[in-house]
């Protein structure tokens, strides 16, 4: 029986953190997306699973914003959500947001954004549909929220400038 725990990310994880993004990705864009969100302070969630001492997998939940009008309203959106290839399939990833959202609704927050799978999000509660009035440049089925109180079903995502630079 293996044992696989979740806690908070500590900085001495970052070379952990990278090779699983990498890994999992194919690619450094998600490794230096959660260097530039960390390194930005706009890291509001972070964790990671490990398996015997070893770090398998990893989610950030980073600072968002939802501009509606002359009012900000503070979210957050989740980037990226990785796990080592050879522990797909095994439910670190649904451990891993189950676990973020119980700590992000303690915190106080309302309100999460993804761009990913929807069959994969929708199993926790994310839709299409609760995102389908904001503005975004990610607009599209990809994007999904879930709302856990009284938060605005329209307004503009202004995600973390770690964002901006991935996509230029």
């Amino acid at each position: 029986m293996s044992m696989m725990s979740i806690r908070a990310a500590t900085p001495r994880d970052r070379e952990a953190i990278r090779l699983v993004e990498e890994h999992a990705f194919g690619q450094q864009a998600e490794a230096g997306l959660v260097d530039a969100l960390v390194t930005g302070g706009d890291a509001v969630v972070e964790l990671v699973a490990e398996e015997d001492g070893q770090v398998v997998g990893h989610i950030l939940f980073s600072r968002l914003y939802v501009q509606n009008g002359g009012k900000r309203f503070a979210a957050v959106a989740l980037a990226p959500l990785a796990v080592e290839p050879s522990f797909h399939g095994t439910g670190i990833g649904g451990a891993l947001i189950r676990e973020a959202h119980i700590r992000l609704k303690d915190a106080g927050e309302t309100l999460a954004v993804v761009l990913g799978d929807p069959v994969y999000y929708g199993r926790f509660g994310y839709t299409h549909a609760r995102a389908a009035g904001f503005e975004s440049e990610y607009q599209g089925e990809a994007l999904q929220a879930l709302a856990w109180g009284d938060v605005p079903e329209t307004g503009r995502l202004v995600y973390a400038s770690a964002f901006t630079a991935l996509a230029a």
